[in-house]
Parts: structure tokens; sequence; C-alpha cells
């Protein structure tokens, strides 16, 4: 369908369809939403990208229109029930009206009446009253996380499997190496090369090389599988992986961006097989200097395959295979770690939470983990090369006019988001220089490195991420803020993001000398930073899911938390020891003392007693209700003995019904979601005084990790989670 441009009585926008079957189209730029009655919808779903038509526009009042034309579909399947008689009817789940689909006798693909399916939206053509829909899978029901699952994928738009056109495109692709195509690329098949990855990882897609040119000088190979050698632009492959735009890592399965055959077996890096690479090559001396950098395309053959906890066994047992190589790397990491934190870049922590799961996917245990040097080597050498290539198309011009490329940008912080916050950590004595963007970034890391192991050390954490921006993808090369990088883009992973796969179209195009000049970059920039929002927005829920399933056995069972956001109804409490995030009800706190909220300190104060529940503070509390269907854990305070006498009486338990809610901890219908046009909020954020996202994950500086998403694919601990690469 051609998109039309925006007239006086035209627009672009999103349909958001309320509980009560009313739509709003949001359009960008427009201070209120248009009204659209559901006679009006013309074939339209909720999310869905249409053009609408003015059709009432009151000085002052509601402005109605019609959707004019469907431009973009969200979602084509959809979780539900099938209902029959005569004929057979799909009814979807969820909260949002879609129309019932008819299903004719030769799509049913042997599900009966009753049966719960997933259903595909074939065709509505102008005219008939329902859509054409057909059965794609047959759900267990007694497999709910299964169901769980999908429906979470299927919500933000992730097809649940790729058309059999795709899979078809994907298995036809040649494996063998070929002479022709050796001839163009840089051979390192014998330079010694090798993978770093999680235990259970399942495709490798970058790869390090390593050769000593003299006894001060080494060259350090960055390969990254070749997928644009694969996927070439406007396929059906192409077409899919761009709607996609990014894999999405559940904690029982992955949804890929690409087939099996192009992620884990045509551009996994595996050991001992060679494989087409694209490559940024350094050489660099002992002092972590970068003397030369080549990029272009590479032959490999990983001599070895190296899990995480391998090489963090060499650093600190300084033993093992290619020790030396192995060491060189490290130190030469750890190099450039001080080298950014000292340009500017914000050393924020994190926690890693991988559940364990049983062979029905149950959770029966969480592993946290943090970050440590084996998994900074990786990182810095990802790093090392988007900062390389995004330097060097930053440079080339066409016609006088930079390259349209999709840079991987930072903003400064919001000075108006700052204020608050120095405030808050003036109280713990860490003062803030806002006088340059720079300024700020050093005080971040002198109060991250004064508040390290003491009491607020989490609460200023969580806080000063709240202040960041979120990164995004852009033509505008604003450069990366929290990385401290004057330029950057994503690179190192094009078998789970698509803009990577630009990336490499694009440099590939500038290193031939005829950089392209994509007029449609803006828009693919918009619709991957959509799709990436969308996939971390599904993980949370998935991992809240999996965290409320936990904990439905530890009904009545007393926890340590800390008190990870506070609002005017409750605080929210993140268990120490799994961090389960639940919301202890101001409801709750009745019989104990009445609170009110001071925003600006972050806390809830008794009226009576001065009890104060500070965002950061330690508590214990109690597990009252754990609801699988809404993804919500309630928690009471549970007090010692000497915590409620100095406050006065004891608490008394008050009554609430298992996998029921107090109030404030559900999630309210946003049937006009006004919140999501203004700006991207960081992973994990808690607006003031509001609900948090409560996903359970935490963010980096800029909601998103920046540097690629490494993630395992459903292994043996399902759901075990690569150091995240998201800069």
């Amino acid at each position: 369908m051609k998109k039309k441009k925006n007239t006086a009585h035209s627009y672009k926008g999103t349909l958001d369809i309320a509980r009560s079957g009313i739509g709003y189209v949001i359009v960008d730029g427009l201070e209120r939403d248009i009204l659209v009655k559901p006679s009006d919808f013309n074939t339209a779903f909720h999310g869905d990208t249409v053009r609408v038509e003015v059709t009432n526009a009151k000085a002052g009042g509601r402005t109605e229109g019609r959707v004019a034309e469907v431009l973009e579909r969200k979602q084509t399947e959809f979780i539900g029930r099938l209902q029959g008689g005569g004929q057979t009817f799909f009814i979807a789940d969820g909260q949002k009206p879609v129309p019932d689909f008819f299903i004719p006798a030769d799509k049913l693909s042997g599900a009966t009446d009753g049966d719960r399916v997933v259903a595909k939206m074939v065709s509505w053509n102008k005219g008939e009253r329902r859509p054409l829909g057909e059965v794609i899978a047959i759900l267990d029901p007694e497999d709910s996380n299964d169901m769980a699952m999908k429906e979470l994928l299927l919500e933000k738009g992730f097809p649940l499997d790729f058309d059999d056109d795709v899979l078809e495109t994907a298995l036809r692709l040649p494996e063998a190496i070929t002479a022709d195509e050796v001839r163009k690329r840089r051979d390192f098949r014998k330079t010694l090369t090798f993978t770093i990855d999680p235990v259970d990882a399942k495709d490798f897609d970058d790869a390090l090389s390593f050769r000593k040119v003299k006894k001060d000088l080494f060259e350090i190979g960055v390969h990254i599988a070749d997928v644009s050698h694969f996927v070439e632009p406007d396929t059906e492959l192409d077409k899919a992986a761009y709607q996609r735009a990014t894999s999405v890592y559940l904690p029982d399965r992955v949804s890929p961006m690409l087939p099996e055959r192009i992620s884990n077996e045509l551009c996994s890096l595996r050991p001992r097989e060679d494989k087409y690479t694209f490559a940024a090559v350094f050489q660099i001396n002992s002092k972590g200097e970068i003397k030369e950098t080549w990029l272009g395309r590479t032959l490999i053959h990983s001599d070895h395959r190296f899990t995480y906890e391998d090489v963090q066994e060499i650093i600190e047992t300084k033993d093992g295979l290619y020790l030396e190589e192995v060491l060189t790397l490290n130190k030469l990491a750890q190099q450039f770690r001080k080298k950014r934190m000292e340009h500017g870049a914000i050393n924020f922590s994190s926690v890693e939470v991988r559940f364990q799961l049983d062979e029905k996917g149950k959770p029966v245990g969480i592993v946290l983990k943090e970050s440590k040097e084996a998994h900074q080597l990786i990182e810095e050498f990802m790093l090392l090369a988007n900062k390389a290539v995004a330097e060097y198309v930053a440079k080339i011009k066409i016609d006088g006019q930079p390259v349209p490329f999709p840079y991987r940008v930072h903003d400064d912080p919001d000075e108006e988001k700052l204020k608050p916050f120095a405030e808050f950590a003036k109280k713990y004595g860490h003062t803030f220089d806002m006088s340059s963007p720079d300024a700020i970034a050093g005080s971040f890391n002198q109060m991250l490195r004064d508040a390290q192991g003491r009491p607020e050390q989490h609460v200023l954490e969580q806080l000063g991420i709240r202040t960041m921006a979120k990164a995004i993808y852009a033509t505008e090369d604003i450069g990366h803020y929290g990385l401290g990088f004057e330029h950057y883009c994503h690179f190192t992973s094009p078998i789970r993001r698509y803009p990577d796969v630009m990336v490499h179209r694009i440099l590939q195009r500038c290193l031939d000398g005829h950089p392209p000049l994509d007029k449609k970059m803006d828009q693919k920039c918009r619709h991957t930073s959509e799709r990436e929002r969308a996939a971390m927005e599904t993980e949370r829920a998935a991992n809240k899911y999996k965290q409320v399933e936990y904990m439905r056995q530890f009904l009545g069972d007393t926890f340590d938390g800390v008190i990870s956001g506070v609002a005017s109804f409750g605080f929210w409490v993140e268990t120490v020891a799994t961090k389960c995030e639940g919301l202890v009800s101001l409801n709750s706190l009745l019989d104990f003392d009445e609170f009110r909220h001071v925003e600006e300190d972050y806390c809830l104060v008794g009226m009576r007693s001065g009890r104060v529940f500070r965002m950061g503070d330690k508590v214990r509390i109690r597990v009252v209700a754990a609801n699988l269907e809404k993804r919500q854990l309630d928690y009471e305070w549970a007090p010692t003995e000497e915590e409620a006498a100095a406050g006065g009486e004891m608490p008394r338990r008050r009554a609430i019904p298992r996998g029921g809610s107090s109030r404030g901890g559900g999630s309210k219908d946003r049937s006009r979601k006004t919140a999501s046009r203004g700006g991207d909020k960081p992973r994990g954020d808690k607006p003031h005084g509001g609900a948090p996202d409560r996903g359970g994950k935490k963010a980096s500086h800029d909601g998103a990790p920046d540097w690629a998403p490494k993630k395992s694919k459903k292994g043996g601990d399902k759901g075990a989670k690569k150091s995240d690469k998201r800069r």
C-alpha cells in the first residue's frame, strides 16, 4: 500500500483501540489524538499504522476522523478459541477488541470447536463483514507457559514462525565456500581465531583473531558473521528480517530475526569451519594505542570455542589454553575500559538475572550473575569495532552531505530530570557539577565510585539510570553520551539486529567507493528503534511472568528486600536473593499508620509514627499474592518485633486472596496511550510517583545495553543470557 503524505485533513498515525471499542489515532506532532468510531475503522486493528481523514474538527473540541487506509499491520496472528456450528469462527483473546475471523473448513489444520489456537488473518477485503483467517497452530491447554510466551510475542507484533517462502529461500542458500568469494576477502584461516560465548549458546556471531606482529605490536581482528552476504535486499528473507528487526529473548525460547538455517548454520562461527565474516582489524601496541585500522570482508576458521567461564578461569588462574593471547586481550580490554571512563563513559553496574527451568519451562531457580573481566573483554572489542565503523562512515560525504546511516545515538541527560536527582544525591553527600555534559558524566562516575558498597548504592544507580535518555537509531549523528563516543553504530550483531545488517551493506558500498543514498533511512531507523523497544517490553513481561510463577511457591513466606520504587499508593520491593519485584500496597499498611508520599525524597512517611519507607531502604516482606494472568506480585511489610515496637502496634495480617491483588498493583488500561508520545523512557524506568516497569531485568545507563545483544538460545540452563550487548 502506498503511503500518502499528510495534508490538512489527512494524517498518518497509530490506531489505539480502548477496551470500550472507541479508537484514537495517535499522530506525532498533534496535541490531541483523533477519535475514530468502530464503524470507521475500515478493517484496521489496534496498533496498526493508518491514514486517517478528519471528518469533524471542532475548535477547542475533539477532532474526529475515519481510517481511510491501513498502511502497516502491527499484528496478523492472534491467540484465541474456535467456535463452530455450521461455520467456524475464531474469537481472539485479549483486552483489545478484535473482530471474529471466519475460518474455512480447509484452513482449520485439524482444529475443532472449542480448541485454543493461533490463527492468522489472511485477508479482509472491502465489503466483507469479517476477516478471513486460518489456523496455524493448536495450543496444548495444559501448557499455560507456552501459551503465555506466545501471547506476549504476538501482542507486540512478533510472528511465531516464518512463512514457507522465507524458509524455502533460506534452505536454498549455498553453504560452500567458493574460490571466487575467497578472492574478494582477506584470508584469516591460518590466524589464531576463537569465539567467547555463554555455555549454552547455539549461534556464534563474533570471533576474535590474534597475531603478534612484533614484541610490542598485535594484530587483533573483530570478525562478525557476514549475514549481508546471504540476506540480499528486498528478498522475502530480507523483508521478514526487517519486519521483526530484532530477535526476542524470552526465558525459555528465542524468537529469532532470521531462520535457524542462517543463524545457527550458515552464519554461525562454529569451531573448525570456514566462515564468511565482516571485520574490523586493528594493530594495537601494548599501551592500548590503535596504530592502524582495516575494515573489510574476511574469511576465518575458528580454532576454538571458549565459554565465558573458561576465559574467566584463565584470567584468574593464569593457566589454560592460549594463555598468552587471552591475557593480552584482557589487558588491552581493561586499558580500553579505563580510557573510556576517563573520556566520559558512565559505568553503571548491572546484574544478570537468569532463570533455571525444568523440562516444562517451569522456573526452579534464579541465578544472579555480575559482569566479570571475561565479559568485559568481549564488550570492549565489540565497542571498538562499532566505533571504528561509525567513525569511518561519518567521514564520507555525498555531494557534501553525510551518508544516510543508522547511527546508534544517546542524547545528553535532560537537565529537568537531572536536577531533582542531583538534589537527592546531595543528601547522601554526593555533589553534581552540571556545567557541561562531560562534567555531569564525571560526577556520575565519582558518585558511583564513592557509593560502592554503601547502603545508598542501589537507589542512586537506579535513579541515575532514569535520568538517562534512551539510545535509539537515527541518521543524525549526535554521538553516544553514555559510552562517551562521538560516533557510534551497531556492527557486531547482524544475526539478531537488523540495523547491523544495514550497517554492513552501507559499509561495503562505502569501501567500494559507491556510498548509497537511502532516502528512507530515517523511516528505517524509527522502525528498528520501535521494534527494539517492543522486544524489550516483551522480554520484561516474560521475565515478570517467570518471577510470578517462581514466587507462587512461596506464598506466606518472608524475604529480605530493597525498596525499588515509591508511589502515592505504595512501594515496590525487589527481593535481594532473586530480584523479584512486588508491590506493598498502602492498604496493607493502614493497620500500622497512615502514610503520605514525599515525591522529592522518593519516600512514604508515617503521619503518626514518622516511619519512613524510602527508595533503597532494606525491608522484610511477605509474599501474599502471585497473579500470573496479570504478571503481578503483591507483598506486605513484615516488620521485626523491634521495628513494629518502634512505630507502635504490630500490623495485623490483612486477608488478601491468593492469586488476587491489592489496590494499585494491577496494570491499568491506558485507553489512550498519550504517555507513549512523551519519548522513550529508560528500560526499567519508574516515573517519579508513578508505577514502575516491573520487569525484573536491570538496565544499562541508556535503557538498553549498547554494545550488541549476545544472548543464548534455548539450552541446558534455559533462558541463560549472554552478557547483554545492546549498547
